[in-house]
């Protein structure tokens, strides 16, 4: 079985697509947030089955630490951009 990539290239390139602001873009904080939100998803899927997974649960705190940080940075920016983002993500704020 090849080794399969934490997001797969198919499902990163729909991520992009559906967030970029300008055609060239893939590293805005909409992106980035999207793809950290992405990985989180399936991070939590893999937890409600292996529930002793500590190192994978330590990676997912920091990415949503990571995600947070985006989200304060882009809400500081453009609070406008911010809540769109929040709202097509479904993210509780």
């Amino acid at each position: 079985m090849p080794y399969q990539t934490s997001i797969e290239k198919e499902k990163k390139f729909q991520v992009i697509e559906k967030f970029k602001r300008v055609p060239t873009d893939t590293g805005s904080p909409e992106v980035q947030t999207a793809l950290i939100t992405s990985r989180i998803k399936e991070l939590t899927e893999h937890l409600r089955t292996h529930k002793k997974d500590f190192s994978s649960q330590r990676g997912l705190l920091k990415l949503v630490g990571k995600r947070r940080d985006l989200l304060n940075y882009l809400k500081n920016k453009n609070s406008d951009r911010y809540l769109k983002l929040i709202s097509d993500l479904e993210l509780r704020k």
